[in-house]
């Protein structure tokens, strides 16, 4: 490896964390709608795939450290994966102890970090060899995955309903391409289908402007008023020996080295699931929001990076909510990666390893620093300075760009559809995961009813 692709790579992970730094510090952002056009975007740009891989790990290392942020210092919710943290950190503010929850999150993503990612590449090491067994088996996984996560999600009748209706709506589209021509019959339009299901809630929300009775609910007669505590740090040693108890660090150590095992369900599922079993043995209120706020600071991480890098290295499939929906691209991007050659196809065993630690090791020395010593100023700058409205513009314009690039005009309606389709499914308690895991089973799904 010559000395000009390292600094390629260098280069990528540092834009990534100058990137996600500040897109993870603006409330609401959801991370598939952040982390996957902008990846397509770098895939297609035509940089060596080893180079894509290092900026993606540095960015899903760096939004979910600077995500949680928001959260802890003013009770927004940064991402869907910090909003298992909302009541702790509520909790926490309420007590003053913004900047210590700060401190132990951070460290907590510092653990799940370096816990997760040798596990995932022993994990990837081990199921390798089984990757085109399990490959044979994807489509029956990604239905039985449906089927889990709706029975683990809110509205398990309606989620369990909505698979075969959404699978019947995926496919019937591709086959208006097919028939129409404005695809060839051998494109499979997946990127564009997926980026409609994340922007499906903001699509209906904007709609629903148009309704003069929605209108009328939806009118402001104030300004949201958000209260950034004072700018004292707890203390000014970054150590998370020093910042997280004994128990604190070792269950996080725990609930990172479990969550790489079940790499193919929900990340927020596990978070919640994992985080408040974790630390409910906890009597007291403050000690178990303090557990609970690092143990979810490693899982979250250690959930997003098992589940790109075990897909990735072992199988050449997305068959995890992160390769289906942030990581896709490195999966399925024509015409630089198909299914049947992308990353998993085309890096050696070393170089995934190394793309990895480098993305990695960067995105984590700068962001853990500058979330433990600057997590006031950029708060309140993101906060004051960038509008809401201006980043979920350029992301729907972006999405919609894509949309055509992928189909023409026609597709970009196609992905209005399928926005407003799952957008009300979403509202109505169907989770991302089950709309995500029918996309990718609906072929296998459809095959199977028109045989019956």
């Amino acid at each position: 490896m010559d000395g000009l692709l390292i600094l390629k790579m260098v280069l990528a992970a540092l834009g990534a964390v100058v990137l996600y730094t500040f897109i993870g510090f603006i409330p609401g952002t959801d991370e598939t709608s952040v982390l996957m056009p902008i990846t397509l975007t770098v895939v297609l740009s035509g940089l060596e795939p080893i180079v894509v891989l290092t900026f993606f790990i540095a960015a899903i290392v760096t939004l979910n450290l600077t995500n949680a942020i928001p959260t802890v210092l003013v009770g927004l919710p940064g991402g869907v994966m910090s909003s298992p943290m909302m009541e702790y950190s509520l909790f926490l503010k309420d007590k003053g102890l913004s900047a210590l929850a700060i401190k132990k999150m951070a460290a907590g993503s510092l653990i799940g970090t370096v816990v997760s990612i040798p596990v995932a590449l022993l994990l990837a090491h081990i199921l390798a060899p089984y990757g085109k067994n399990i490959q044979a088996f994807a489509p029956v996984m990604f239905f039985i995955g449906a089927i889990f996560l709706s029975l683990i999600g809110k509205n398990k009748i309606l989620s369990l309903f909505s698979i075969i209706p959404l699978s019947i709506l995926f496919m019937a589209l591709r086959h208006l391409y097919w028939g129409t021509g404005v695809v060839p019959r051998d494109t499979n339009i997946t990127t564009s289908f997926f980026l409609g299901i994340t922007i499906g809630p903001l699509i209906v929300s904007l709609l629903s402007l148009l309704n003069r009775k929605s209108l009328e609910t939806m009118k402001a007669e104030s300004y949201k008023r958000v209260v950034i505590p004072g700018r004292s740090i707890a203390g000014s040693t970054l150590n998370p020996f020093k910042i997280l108890k004994k128990s604190e660090m070792g269950k996080s150590f725990l609930a990172a080295f479990i969550a790489n095992f079940p790499f193919v369900l929900s990340p927020v599922g596990l978070t919640v699931l994992l985080g408040e079993g974790i630390s409910s043995r906890e009597k007291d209120a403050v000690k178990k929001a303090e557990t609970a706020i690092a143990v979810m600071g490693a899982l979250i991480q250690a959930t997003y990076l098992s589940g790109i890098i075990i897909p990735l290295i072992a199988l050449g499939i997305p068959l995890s909510p992160v390769s289906i929906g942030p990581g896709s691209a490195l999966f399925n991007a024509p015409p630089v990666f198909t299914v049947d050659k992308n990353l998993h196809h085309v890096l050696e065993s070393w170089q995934f390893v190394f793309a990895i630690l480098l993305g990695a090791i960067i995105a984590l020395a700068i962001t853990y620093y500058v979330t433990n010593r600057f997590a006031w100023e950029i708060s309140t700058f993101v906060l004051k300075k960038i509008p809401h409205e201006s980043i979920i513009g350029l992301f729907i314009s972006l999405i919609l760009l894509l949309s055509y690039m992928d189909a023409g005009l026609i597709n970009v309606f196609g992905v209005l559809l399928i926005g407003i389709a799952c957008g009300t499914l979403n509202k109505l308690g169907v989770s991302y995961g089950v709309q995500f895991m029918s996309l990718y089973a609906a072929p296998w799904i459809v095959e199977k009813l028109i045989s019956f």
